[in-house]
């Protein structure tokens, strides 16, 4: 299928890319991977009259510890999320939610910054990110705004950016001493497909009594868009984690999401599903062993 006619542009500044949004942001498109954006510029979901290529602009690179916390940059590939050291090491749950992305030529392509700002309800890497309570970094000519992960989403694909504005980076603050986490996604194959269902958990555990002394649970595909699931994390929180618990907990995650159904899967299935892989992401957290599950 042949696309529209539109300029192609390849800046190699961060200033050169924020005067181009700040003259023409509505006629253009930003592009790294662009395994989203040319999709949709094949079936005319959009049409623009520019594309910025932002894969020579060294500000939107790098992943590297930062302080008390890890900066990504929006240009990162999921391959590098995957296997970075560093990501590894101290964020592990975002390292897990990037492999599950696609398929390997797909890794090497697509970026985090891309993932996020195509607003899907079922990105992968959201989720992880949701639970480790990352910050987005917004530049505009106007200057940098900060704001919580948890804000960034306004609906399937829509964010909270300004026309004028792109992903600059994210940053992730160290997850606290004790920390076990957990990353499962459901999907129709098993693999290279959409997420029906996926959730991440981070459990902070007591190492003395076993009490677990903060969570964070968020879920995938589920909802417009991806959400924390602060009931059950409630519920989880200043109790033993004992097996009772945890199904109980897949209950309270079923009763506070109401999926709809599409060409995918119906609402039914996926509220089953929520409280089935919330209850096997608890136990995987905490080492316990569950069935072979999903993607």
């Amino acid at each position: 299928m042949r696309l529209k006619k539109f300029e192609f542009i390849s800046p190699d500044s961060l200033k050169d890319v924020l005067q181009l949004m700040r003259k023409d942001g509505e006629k253009l498109k930003v592009i790294a991977g662009g395994t989203d954006l040319l999709v949709q510029m094949k079936d005319k979901l959009i049409t623009p009259e520019k594309v910025v290529n932002l894969l020579n602009v060294p500000e939107l690179s790098g992943v590297e510890k930062n302080g008390k916390g890890l900066r990504v940059g929006a240009l990162t590939k999921h391959a590098v999320l995957e296997s970075a050291p560093e990501v590894k090491e101290g964020w592990r749950i975002l390292a897990d939610a990037a492999h599950k992305v696609g398929s390997p030529q797909i890794r090497n392509l697509g970026t985090i910054g891309g993932n996020l700002c195509n607003a899907s309800p079922a990105a992968d890497t959201a989720p992880a990110l949701l639970v480790l309570e990352a910050e987005a970094i917004l530049v505009s000519q106007r200057g940098e705004r900060r704001i919580l992960l948890d804000s960034f989403f306004a609906g399937p694909g829509m964010t909270v950016m300004e026309k004028d504005e792109i992903l600059k980076e994210i940053f992730l603050l160290e997850v606290p001493a004790n920390s076990l986490g957990a990353y499962l996604k459901l999907g129709r194959r098993k693999s290279l497909d959409l997420a029906l269902v996926s959730v991440a958990v981070l459990l902070t555990m007591d190492s003395g009594s076993g009490i677990c002394q903060r969570a964070r649970v968020a879920l995938g595909a589920v909802s417009p868009v991806p959400m924390r699931a602060k009931e059950t994390e409630k519920f989880l929180e200043g109790k033993e984690l004992k097996e009772s618990l945890i199904r109980e907990a897949g209950e309270v995650a079923q009763k506070e999401f109401r999926p709809i159904s599409d060409i995918r899967a119906t609402a039914e299935y996926r509220r089953e599903m929520v409280k089935v892989l919330a209850e096997r992401a608890i136990k995987k957290s905490l080492g316990l062993p569950i069935p072979p599950t999903g993607i």
